[in-house]
């Protein structure tokens, strides 16, 4: 990130009016909401980490064990059943939406 001075990007009135809160101080100003890219949607994290759940989730309705998912994937206990019931919960939700169709 750049720090640009407040003179050089931002009309007098404003500028004026901003000195009036603040002054010779650092501001971040954020980006709108709207304009935000969640965590991960910019490099395919979350989609990476979408499909992996997902992977997980099916070899375990397949009939694979816990212990071999922890093996396999390299994460807890805690970390596989979460992924386990929450991919369920998101499936369900997805069947019942299908169903209503």
């Amino acid at each position: 990130m750049s720090y640009k001075n407040g003179k050089d990007v931002l009309p007098d009135k404003l500028l004026q009016e901003l000195q009036k809160y603040i002054q010779g101080e650092l501001v971040y100003i954020p980006k709108p909401e709207q304009k935000r890219a969640g965590w991960g949607e910019n490099n395919g994290t979350r989609k990476l980490i979408e499909r992996r759940n997902s992977e997980i989730y099916l070899m375990y309705n397949g009939g694979t064990s816990i212990r071999e998912l922890i093996q396999r994937f390299h994460l807890s206990e805690d970390s596989i059943r979460k992924i386990i019931v929450k991919t369920r919960g998101k499936r369900d939700t997805y069947s019942k939406v299908e169903a209503g169709r």
